[in-house]
């Protein structure tokens, strides 16, 4: 696990990540990283990610409270303290607004489709929590069913939120989920998704052993023709087809090696 410095360092870098490829604006989104059992370190709110420096950053308790730094902690830091209870394999957590997942967030679309390999191995499937006001119990309500099994996650009119064993994989993840909603949505222009079976979604189970680095153990989408898998917890108020709203039991993967 890296120190508190490299630590520093990192989240400085992928902030500006962030900004620099368009996954924030402003002072949008956050970033946060498990120092130990007892303290995080977090981005501070109302500054720019990619005007960051590591002294601008702050340490927390796992309630939330300061215990080192000038600034004031980001007003999302209990979704954070939420993931890192709920998951202990989780060391890195990245929070942004990338406009094309965001958009699927903002159209109360799940990204659970199975359209391309890569991504079903890497995060499974990508579900939809419902809406809650940011800085809110109503949002870490909402993410709480869903943080034990997913790690990426899309919240209603909101953005996105990624996290992994390391804060270089959890931005890896939010990567990967913007690249395939821009892939999603281009299959919807086209007016045709070639989903993949549920035998071939059975073989790519099988394949997670044999990949390096970051695993996913999310529950996989059901694959074939209209299928969609995954929780899909769609905005009650959002213009969706049927074929949209359909849900299926999703498909185990055998276990989670984290």
């Amino acid at each position: 696990m890296p120190n508190e410095s490299q630590s520093r360092r990192e989240i400085v870098y992928y902030g500006k990540q962030l900004h620099d490829c368009g996954y924030v604006a402003a002072m949008d989104g956050n970033l946060s990283v498990r120092l130990d059992r007892k303290r995080i370190l977090a981005t501070p709110t109302a500054m720019g990610k990619g005007m960051m420096r590591p002294s601008d950053l702050v340490i927390v308790d796992m309630e939330g409270r300061r215990l080192a730094g000038r600034r004031n902690v980001s007003s999302e830091i209990a979704m954070h303290l939420l993931i890192y209870k709920l998951r202990p394999d989780v060391h890195g957590i990245v929070h942004g607004h990338p406009p094309t997942s965001t958009g699927f967030a903002a159209a109360g679309i799940a990204l659970n489709k199975p359209l391309v390999c890569e991504v079903v191995i890497g995060l499974g499937s990508i579900p939809l929590a419902k809406y809650g006001t940011p800085g809110t119990p109503e949002l870490t309500d909402a993410l709480a069913p869903l943080i034990p099994q997913y790690d990426a996650i899309l919240m209603s009119n909101h953005g996105v939120v990624a996290y992994a064993d390391s804060l270089q994989h959890a931005y890896m993840k939010m990567e990967t989920v913007e690249h395939f909603a821009k892939i999603a949505l281009v299959t919807h222009l086209l007016g045709s998704q070639q989903q993949l079976s549920e035998q071939e979604l059975e073989k790519l189970i099988a394949a997670r052993s044999k990949y390096q680095g970051p695993k996913s153990a999310a529950p996989m989408p059901l694959g074939g023709a209209g299928g969609c898998g995954g929780n899909h917890h769609g905005h009650p108020h959002s213009p969706q087809s049927e074929s949209d709203m359909e849900t299926t039991k999703p498909i185990r993967a055998a276990s989670r090696n984290r």
